[in-house]
């Protein structure tokens, strides 16, 4: 938000410059960004000096042209030449010496030492285009005689610079939306300070120029009082709408603003002066004399200010007239009510509107204006009586005009102000520094906030509306602190620490770094994605139904209005962006909450648990493993890699692999995907080759192998676990291959579950080391070559023992899955 300094010396005595201001609200909470100088006439007028026409004589060699001797109040006279018509001796004038740079418009001037026609020049006089102070060239400017000789362009026009202070406003603050809200703040600082400053509120109309004829004024309805807490309106009759004065105007433009008329120019001068947004109608256009304040039906059309058709519902509050919507209420005039050239009476509208129901109009129509900033963030609603005299005032004494009948206030549930118990105690607690009782009160005081009674112990107190976040002991503390000042605490000489590091530090978060670590070891790249995404990704889909997104009340847009059910999409989007950024070889993982609704979930008699939010770990892999290495051909990423990505971190994490039941399966998420599931039934995650239907979704044109890991579900696992230790064996391990012809059905995993089921004791391990299909092996039959491997840690293994075992497991591959040997 921008802020005058020149304007802002309106409401506040002080003797700071703006640098010093800049600092004083930065270290108060308002922090300001950039200072910039803003001058009133481009160049300020530099080097401009109030000359006397010594002599004036005709230029040997021009018809037109005039040779002068001009004195600027020191050193010797100049010689200057100049062609104006109007020049004479005795003239004191404007004089632009040499080194002078003059502007026009985008164009500038730098005066030299030159000759002209072939007499020396050693300045020139100036004109009122010339300087930038109008448009007349028809001569040169010509000052009073009592002007003194020497003096400066820049004082005798009075030519002041402006600075301007972006402060940002955070969202809790609306009462400093204004430069009299921070004017107000400044000199709670002042105050505080020891340093001297005064506050003075603007002035308003006086009750002699209310002129109560009931016949002629608008009257006021306000239909939904819980979107309209207040309505304030008074006309004015016989005003005369035209160009705003020259002090105004410069007030505008000088906080970006641009001048329109009088009337909307008072309605911005006071909104940027008071923080309360204004709306002037033209009363001409506001059919039997009415205003009501409602809703309209669902699917109204209405045009906007800015031409736009705009289609209503039923939550969009109106403001109307006895027959037609002129304005939609605290966002944006209508195209048709405003006021005009010819406008002479006005109906003025000082209001204030349910924050909720602003910001959810704002949003929806994707309108962001000046005044649904303010009225979204929580506006006074005791100061909109005020704020329309203030305004009142200035339309008489700008426009003219008369006001016809009293002020229209409908105000059906007055707001009175927070009441808030203090307790000292609690003061000092908080800010860690003993501060004085009587200082607390300074600072209480300086902010208007009201003390009602006092004890040993505490304050009661009573805090003004238009603090509209301060409803706590806390936010009254806050508030004593930052007028107080952060840098006024004294950093204490000791630290308070445990040394019982590992014993207060989460289990699952130590995990989840000891998981981090091992991934980034293994190549991966962590990211960070939003929770917010967009509804259309789960459109259509089963595996997460569009109807278990949890929907945003109020979101930024479409892309940002559902809570994400899967970490899935949120990673697509960051392998996409890398992907057209020239790096497709992709390894990524996250950590992050997922969300839903249980509507569907929830068993019989449990009560009903609206959302669910599970913390889960999810791994991307995209493109090649191997590239351009002189010891190993290129080789693309596969679902294998994938796979021994999530059985290391079962590994690390010490949940038993070969307990995991596991299970092929396709959605429409995973073209083909394993589910991982523990033994007593608790789904861990699942992994797969995401569909192309999905890849669609984000643009990506090759393959991507995601995992999801239920986090929470996989910290429950390890939980069942127990890490157990012993000794190497001291017998040999034995190893015998097979090559066994299957189905193209079977996999691995059913080979190496029913060899484990056939021996529990001493088979160890089962690995697969080589696949083998086509050929001269029949139709829809595959070959695995499979390694066992046994073990006994009491004895050595003889042959008989070893040919048992194997005839058993082989009996048993070929009972239950068909297998034959090759």
């Amino acid at each position: 938000m921008n802020i005058s300094f020149n304007w802002l010396k309106d409401y506040l005595s002080f003797d700071l410059n703006a640098d010093e201001v800049a600092a004083a609200l930065t270290s108060i909470g308002l922090e300001t960004g950039s200072v910039d100088e803003v001058q009133a006439v481009k160049g300020g007028l530099e080097g401009l000096l109030v000359g006397e026409v010594l002599t004036c004589e005709a230029h040997p060699n021009s018809d037109h042209l005039h040779l002068t001797t001009v004195d600027v109040g020191h050193g010797e006279p100049l010689r200057i030449v100049c062609g104006a018509p109007n020049v004479a001796a005795g003239q004191k004038v404007i004089v632009a010496t040499v080194g002078t740079t003059l502007y026009n418009g985008d164009n500038e001037i730098k005066i030299k030492r030159s000759k002209i026609r072939g007499e020396e020049s050693l300045g020139m006089i100036c004109a009122e285009d010339e300087i930038g102070l109008g448009t007349d060239h028809a001569g040169i400017i010509v000052l009073p005689p009592e002007v003194k000789t020497g003096t400066t362009a820049r004082e005798y026009y009075r030519i002041e610079s402006d600075y301007i202070l972006e402060v940002d406003i955070t969202p809790n603050r609306v009462d400093a939306t204004s430069h009299f809200g921070v004017a107000r703040d400044l000199a709670a600082y002042l105050q505080q300070a020891g340093k001297p400053c005064e506050l003075k509120k603007p002035p308003v109309v006086d009750s002699s120029a209310f002129n109560p004829l009931p016949s002629t004024f608008i009257s006021v309805e306000v239909k939904d009082a819980e979107a309209c807490l207040r309505y304030s309106g008074v006309t004015i009759r016989g005003v005369k709408v035209g160009e705003s004065p020259d002090w105004m105007k410069k007030r505008l433009t000088s906080i970006g603003l641009r001048p329109i008329n009088n009337i909307v120019d008072i309605t911005n001068y006071v909104l940027h002066e008071l923080g309360q947004p204004l709306h002037a109608f033209d009363a001409a256009k506001i059919k039997g004399n009415r205003v009501i304040v409602e809703t309209k039906p669902e699917g109204t059309r209405f045009v906007t200010l800015d031409g736009v058709e705009r289609t209503l519902t039923s939550h969009d509050l109106m403001i109307c007239n006895a027959e037609d919507a002129m304005c939609i209420g605290g966002v944006f005039g209508g195209l048709d009510s405003g006021v005009t050239e010819q406008t002479t009476d006005v109906f003025l509208e000082s209001a204030c509107f349910n924050p909720t129901w602003i910001r959810k109009t704002a949003r929806r129509f994707g309108l962001n204006t000046d005044a649904s900033f303010r009225f979204e963030r929580g506006l006074d609603p005791n100061q909109t009586v005020y704020v329309l005299k203030r305004a009142a005032r200035l339309i008489l004494e700008l426009a003219g005009g008369s006001i016809t009948g009293d002020i229209q206030d409908v105000y059906p549930s007055p707001l009175e102000p927070f009441e808030v118990y203090l307790p000292f105690d609690k003061v000092n607690s908080l800010i860690g520094k003993n501060i004085p009782v009587a200082t607390v009160k300074n600072i209480l005081a300086s902010l208007e906030i009201e003390i009602v009674a006092e004890t040993q112990e505490g304050l009661d107190l009573r805090v003004p509306v238009y603090r509209y976040d301060v409803r706590r002991d806390v936010d009254v503390i806050e508030d004593i602190l930052r007028i107080y000042g952060y840098n006024n605490i004294e950093l204490s000489d000791h630290v308070n620490s445990t040394l019982s590091y590992r014993n207060q530090t989460d289990r699952s978060y130590r995990l989840e770094n000891i998981i981090s670590e091992q991934l980034v070891g293994a190549g991966f790249n962590e990211i960070l994605n939003n929770s917010l995404t967009r509804q259309t990704y789960y459109e259509g889909l089963t595996t997460y139904p569009a109807a278990k997104c949890v929907m945003l009340m109020n979101p930024l847009s479409a892309d940002l209005n559902a809570m994400r059910q899967t970490l899935l999409f949120g990673g697509l989007q960051s392998v996409a962006f890398n992907i057209n950024h020239k790096n497709r070889n992709i390894r990524f993982f996250e950590f992050g909450n997922c969300y839903a609704l249980n509507r569907d979930n929830r068993k019989e008699g449990a009560p009903l648990a609206e959302y669910g939010e599970d913390y889960r770990l999810g791994l991307w892999v995209a493109g090649k493993r191997v590239e351009n290495n002189w010891a190993h051909a290129d080789e693309n990423s596969s679902i294998f890699e994938l796979k021994a990505y999530v059985n290391n971190i079962l590994a690390r994490l010490g949940v038993n692999i070969e307990k995991l039941v596991t299970g092929d399966f396709s959605t429409d998420i995973f073209a083909a995907g394993q589910r991982i599931v523990s033994p007593s039934g608790r789904t861990l995650g699942t992994y797969g080759i995401v569909n192309n239907s999905i890849l669609k979704k984000t643009d990506i044109d090759c393959e991507v192998y995601f995992a999801e890991l239920s986090w929470s579900a996989l910290i429950k696992e390890t939980n069942r676990e127990q890490t157990t230790f012993r000794e190497i064996a001291r017998f040999p391990e034995v190893k015998r291959d097979l090559a066994l012809l299957l189905d193209k059905a079977t996999s691995f995993d059913d080979v190496k579950r029913t060899a484990l089921e056939s021996e529990r004791k001493l088979l160890k391990d089962v690995v697969l080391f080589d696949v083998y299909e086509g050929g001269s092996l029949l139709t829809g039959k595959k070959s695995y070559a499979v390694s066992f491997f046994l073990q006994d840690r009491e004895r050595t293994l003889e042959d008989r023992q070893i040919e048992a075992i194997m005839s058993k497991i082989q009996k048993n591959l070929e009972d239950k899955l068909g297998a034959k040997l090759r």
